[in-house]
């Protein structure tokens, strides 16, 4: 088999996916991913861009923004067949829309091309296998976020490739872990994310998590827990309806919306009762004039977007309770560079010559992504693996993940970044 594979977004970068692969007797593409990311100006940034009649079929891994969030360019002057399942394609809608609502001046698309999309999706469901053209792709759970899924391309004449996109083996509240143990491929294209490091016991952050809630409350402090609205929000919402029942917890902005349709999807969601218990026993924040209320409520926990500070309610919420030495901000998120989460944990700001953050700030490892140690055994556990292809990963990250894999396996791997057009042959 020779093999094409066009990277035009996450090619030594976190984010912005978007892989195109081909067999060279092909005239057609299937692109895994179209995604987007935002510069420090928090300006969209496009994939590389490739034209809609090159492609046969696309297939949307999550509804992540930096996996989806570019995709309805497509349905600009065209209608591509594009592959989800359901849960996907209705977070994909939310979360694009929120996207245009803030940042459609910057974007090629608007919300008919994102209405047009979602019209067009194909809902596939874990152990489908769509045939298209002279290959079959079959869907498997990837373990990321509800509704996640990484797909295995078989070519009918030999020949297969496994997409992961973000990948989780771990069982998480809300997301059972993948399972790769069995399956067979000549190239597998992983995320390398995490390729430096591996995760902390998830056990063991609930643990710690659990305490440092626990102690702010019980000294009358409010707790304001900013977390990304699809995922993680809701798996903080599991946790403490499991394990601090009785508190007081809010919850906010789109993470409102997303509490509500991961209930609609049972089949998705790990511990489907802790979720439903969050609902019942939680409360939903519903405008301004609540929120203010809360601020005032000593001892409650808020659990809101936006993860990393940049947005949503909990710039509210965090202008309020910063000064106040017996509150805290926990942190459950990854924090990005010249992100306010992340001036706050490195220099207890909120931003440049802003006043110091007396309340408490910590941080836990509450990662959906795969550490080192997962991602090597992922390698491990795949059968007649040829190659290796890793992407959505910074450059160290994905080096260092690529040698600790041939050192461990002796199967070869590529770094490309984006632009690189490879040619492999198996």
């Amino acid at each position: 088999m020779r093999l094409e594979l066009l990277v035009l977004g996450s090619g030594r970068e976190v984010g912005r996916a978007a892989i195109a692969i081909k067999r060279d007797s092909d005239n057609q593409y299937l692109l895994f991913d179209y995604g987007i990311n935002f510069d420090l100006d928090d300006k969209p940034v496009m994939p590389l861009p490739i034209q809609p009649n090159k492609i046969r079929a696309i297939f949307i891994s999550h509804a992540h923004l930096d996996h989806v969030g570019a995709a309805p360019i497509f349905y600009v002057s065209s209608t591509p067949a594009i592959y989800s399942t359901l849960l996907t394609a209705l977070l994909s809608k939310i979360m694009i829309a929120d996207m245009l609502r803030l940042s459609g001046y910057y974007l090629p698309f608007e919300y008919l091309e994102l209405d047009t999309m979602i019209n067009n999706i194909k809902n596939i469901s874990y152990g489908d296998t769509i045939e298209i053209d002279s290959a079959l792709v079959k869907v498997f759970n990837a373990g990321h976020i509800p509704g996640s899924a990484m797909f295995r391309v078989e070519f009918k004449d030999g020949g297969s490739v496994l997409y992961t996109g973000d990948v989780n083996t771990i069982d998480t509240r809300v997301t059972k872990g993948a399972q790769l143990s069995g399956l067979e491929a000549d190239l597998l294209i992983m995320e390398s994310t995490y390729g430096l490091y591996d995760h902390p016991s998830r056990n063991r952050v609930e643990e710690l998590f659990i305490e440092t809630v626990k102690s702010v409350v019980e000294d009358g402090g409010i707790v304001l827990i900013p977390a990304f609205s699809l995922g993680r929000a809701q798996e903080i919402l599991a946790i403490l309806a499991d394990r601090m029942p009785h508190s007081n917890v809010y919850y906010d902005g789109m993470a409102r919306d997303i509490l509500e349709l991961f209930l609609q999807f049972k089949e998705y969601v790990n511990q489907y009762q802790l979720l439903e218990k969050a609902m019942r026993i939680f409360t939903a924040v519903k405008g301004s004039d609540m929120r203010k209320q809360i601020c005032k409520e000593n001892g409650s926990i808020i659990v809101t977007p936006a993860g990393m500070l940049k947005g949503g309610p909990a710039q509210y919420y965090v202008k309020r309770l910063y000064s106040n030495p017996k509150n805290a901000i926990i942190l459950v998120s990854y924090q990005a560079p010249q992100t306010p989460g992340r001036k706050l944990l490195t220099e207890g700001v909120l931003e440049d010559g802003g006043p110091r953050v007396k309340a408490k700030v910590f941080w836990f490892d509450f990662s959906s992504h795969a550490g080192s140690s997962n991602l090597v055994e992922i390698v491990k556990s795949i059968k007649n693996l040829k190659k290796v292809v890793l992407v959505h990963g910074g450059e160290d990250s994905a080096y260092t993940l690529g040698y600790k894999i041939k050192e461990a396996t002796g199967i070869d791997f590529e770094v490309p970044k984006t632009g690189d057009n490879l040619v492999l042959e198996f």
